[in-house]
């Protein structure tokens, strides 16, 4: 009877907790229980007449009843929880709380919730272009791709041609986002990410000058915020190039500390167009600005004040967004900076005292103080389409090149890429190509579907730049010599110079990681956690406590069913956890919802038990955040399988791929648990997640040869893998070589077989006194027509494996400075 009635509770809990069930429901499974542990069998189930032990057995279920009585739990429970919550909590400081305002959440909220729903996975729309943004892709972005030389852009104008900015203005690329009804291209996220995508393989610096109008900037604030005149004024101007924007945020005392800005504004009245106006007197101080030196329409953040409350918001307004033409009194726009050597353009600005009419606020006096809610809606779309842009175009490219270049180049008598070492490398730049592109497609859809998701895309953004810096590494191994030689037909150094770019600006990668991601995510994210510190700063106490009494009992259920759900599944490996299919990628989803309810689990027990604290254990966090991001981007490897149609080719990649990225969960869970402050906790975590150990392994080496060699030579799938950058054929530019060469290589591959089985047998020799391949004729190994195209491999092969060379001087720079290429395209 004690066992029947032990395993009857342990039943009841485990179903109660699952299911987040009220008190009253827990008080009445009590009752049960207690009722049932009063019988005596061996007296014909008659109950027990001991009062004492009535009392005990029914103790948890009075408590519980009572609980369930709001005024009770409150006074008994939530109530003392609320003082002292209220008591420690550190405040919400007004830019922080306007960050948590400004993003919304989708699918990071039901990977944070521990059980996600999958018809939200599914709801998101498949990365589609209409046929408008189709044609344009395939017409003018083509275009101007194969006017770009990239070496002449970076090492002898520092700047795009005249011929390209004109065909950039002319053709609509600076006004994307905006609007028809504007005289933009109004394209979605989906086509602005797949464009700066194209041109970024072509040019990284022409990527960034396309990518800065179209991200975070006066075109983006002015089509949410602007007023109808300074839309009128500015916007057709914006869309066509006659303006060129850029937005000044980032200053020498505030880089990732940007709400720690000390340029200041004023109001006050002073003299514009010769009247005596409201208006701001406005100090401010910038550095790395994109597009400052060509810059005519100068986006400001500054902190406003208004000391005689003339705007009626008081005296410390908050942080405000001006729009100020370039040539304005007292605008200085400073010398270039040279961002690792890159050709985009970017400098500082600064102004003493400049007066500038209300007017020139964007979205006039109402949205003064309302800047820093601006800019992070702002940020949390364009950083969800520009940077994984470039990162996932930069990790496809390198994987296009790369690829040909392991099957061209020889070594040993075979294609390098064949070899095992050399494999590891390309097997991880196409488990990288496929990743990431489906994450990046999924964002942008994420985007087009009308959310700002903060959390995905900074978690996105440091993903992809620190990808892009691992593959672009292995691409430069496998190259070797190759790559290291810059010159006009070298196709990777370009990229790696500017990947300190991509891993610095729109939040420092560090930061981002172990301060923004799972912090954030966190708050915003989280079913109760912000309901909770939301109630506990409300001024009215009463209020306060009801709304924190209602986020406090559903939050201890939440923790409750994370508990019982994380255990149970990781218990039995998933097997009980939710799919969406019954294919052959079930296990895989499975997975993903095991290590999403672990995760929940640890995430709720390391903001509940460090509290404000979290701030300080940035290890911690940043942890959190690499599970976080590890699951966002298996979900998106799942959905890209889905939206393609489900290739059986793709199945051995994703496999690959959701192997990685479970055994860098279970990493990163254990890390965490390793280092939980408390000893207790990191206990009872690690037999709640690991209750059988850590057992999962990544990748097998045998799974990653294979994926290498599936992309030495000409295919579907390695075109899939890199679809979106811009492919050549044509033997005179430095990327077409490349194709041009693996055509005519693996043409000549059955020729070449006998060719190498001779040199082997010593048959013929290949030395530089002899024409090995007319010896080969000569001894009949080959034919004559065999030689035509084993002699056009082969010099296709030198062509591919040749590096620059320069004389003497030659790359000296002039101390003639070219003319700045934008102003002789404007003129």
């Amino acid at each position: 009877m004690v066992l029947a009635l032990v395993i009857l509770s342990v039943l009841a809990f485990f179903v109660l907790a699952i299911r987040q069930s009220a008190l009253w429901q827990w008080a009445l499974a009590a009752a049960v229980i207690g009722v049932l542990a009063m019988l005596r069998p061996e007296e014909g189930l008659a109950f027990s007449s001991n009062v004492p032990g009535w009392i005990v057995a029914l103790l948890p279920a009075l408590v519980l009843a009572l609980l369930a009585i709001s005024p009770i739990r409150q006074a008994l429970l939530t109530g003392p929880a609320y003082k002292m919550v209220k008591s420690i909590l550190p405040r919400i400081s007004r830019t922080e709380q306007e960050a948590l305002d400004a993003g919304t959440v989708g699918w990071d909220a039901e990977i944070f919730s521990g059980r996600p729903d999958w018809d939200k996975l599914f709801a998101i729309r498949k990365p589609d272009l209409t046929a408008e943004e189709q044609a344009f892709l395939e017409g003018p972005c083509e275009t101007v791709c194969a006017m770009i030389d990239d070496w002449d852009t970076r090492h002898n104008l520092m700047d795009l041609p005249p011929e390209v900015w004109q065909f950039l203005k002319d053709n609509g690329f600076f006004g994307m986002l905006i609007g028809k009804e504007h005289g933009g291209l109004g394209f979605s996220a989906q086509a602005q990410s797949q464009v700066v995508s194209k041109i970024a393989s072509r040019s990284v610096a022409a990527g960034i000058t396309v990518m800065v109008p179209n991200s975070l900037g006066p075109g983006e604030l002015l089509e949410k915020y602007g007023t109808p005149e300074q839309q009128d004024k500015y916007l057709r101007r914006l869309a066509r190039g006659e303006e060129m924007p850029c937005f000044a945020l980032t200053g020498p005392h505030a880089g990732s500390d940007a709400a720690g800005m000390r340029d200041v504004g004023v109001v006050t009245y002073g003299d514009y167009e010769g009247q005596q106006v409201l208006g701001v007197k406005l100090s401010w101080d910038k550095r790395y600005i994109t597009l400052a030196p060509i810059a005519t329409l100068l986006g400001v953040a500054f902190n406003l004040y208004d000391p005689d409350n003339h705007l009626g918001k008081g005296t410390d307004v908050g942080i405000t967004l001006a729009l100020i033409p370039a040539d304005y009194p007292g605008v200085e726009i400073g010398r270039r900076h040279l961002p690792a050597r890159a050709a985009f353009m970017n400098g500082p600005t600064s102004g003493k005292d400049v007066f500038i009419p209300m007017e020139f606020l964007i979205g006039g006096t109402e949205y003064a103080g309302q800047g820093w809610r601006m800019l992070m809606e702002c940020l949390a779309t364009g950083r969800a389409i520009s940077l994984p842009a470039i990162g996932t175009v930069s990790i496809k490219g390198a994987l296009r090149t790369t690829s040909a270049y392991a099957r061209i180049r020889r070594q040993f008598g075979i294609a390098i890429g064949t070899m095992e070492g050399v494999g590891e490398g390309l097997a991880r730049m196409v488990k990288s190509a496929y990743q990431f592109e489906a994450s990046r497609a999924m964002t942008a859809a994420i985007v087009d579907d009308g959310q700002k998701p903060a959390v995905i895309s900074a978690a996105l953004k440091y993903r992809t730049t620190e990808e892009m810096r691992g593959r672009v590494d292995d691409a430069l191994d496998i190259h070797g010599g190759r790559a290291v030689q810059d010159g006009p037909s070298n196709y990777l150094f370009a990229g790696y110079q500017t990947i300190p770019v991509a891993i610095t600006v729109e939040g420092a990668n560090i930061l981002t990681r172990t301060l923004i991601t799972f912090a954030q995510g966190a708050l915003r994210a989280h079913p109760y956690l912000l309901k909770e510190v939301q109630a506990a700063q409300n001024p009215d106490r009463r209020r306060g406590l009801h709304d924190f009494d209602k986020a406090f009992s559903g939050h201890i259920g939440f923790m409750l069913r994370n508990m019982t759900a994380a255990w149970w599944h990781n218990l039995t490996f998933g097997r009980f956890a939710s799919s969406p299919v019954e294919h052959e990628l079930k296990g895989w989803y499975r997975q993903l919802h095991r290590y999403s309810q672990s995760f929940a689990l640890a995430g709720d027990w390391t903001v509940a038990f460090l509290g404000g604290d979290l701030k300080r254990k940035q290890m911690l966090s940043g942890r959190m955040a690499d599970v976080f991001s590890d699951l966002y981007l298996l979900s998106t490897a799942l959905k890209r399988y889905e939206d393609d149609g489900r290739m059986p080719e793709d199945i051995p990649v994703i496999d690959a791929i959701a192997r990685d990225r479970i055994a860098s969960i279970q990493k990163g869970l254990g890390e965490v648990i390793d280092n939980f402050p408390s000893p207790f906790l990191r206990f009872a975590l690690g037999v709640l997640i690991f209750p059988l150990g850590r057992r999962a392994r990544p990748s097998s080496d045998r799974e990653n040869y294979r994926l290498a060699k599936s992309v030495l030579g000409q295919s579907t799938f390695r075109d899939r893998l890199t679809r979106g950058i811009y492919v050549t054929f044509d033997p005179a530019d430095r990327t077409g070589i490349l194709e041009d060469a693996l055509v005519k290589v693996e043409a000549a591959a059955e020729i070449e077989k006998k060719f190498f089985r001779a040199l082997k047998k010593g048959e013929i020799d290949r030395r530089l006194d002899r024409d090995a391949i007319a010896d080969a004729v000569e001894k009949g190994i080959i034919t004559s027509e065999e030689a035509v195209i084993l002699r056009e491999a082969d010099e296709a092969t030198d062509r591919v494996i040749k590096v620059d060379d320069f004389a003497p001087g030659e790359l000296a720079r002039s101390t003639q400075q070219p003319a700045n290429a934008y102003t002789a395209a404007a003129e």
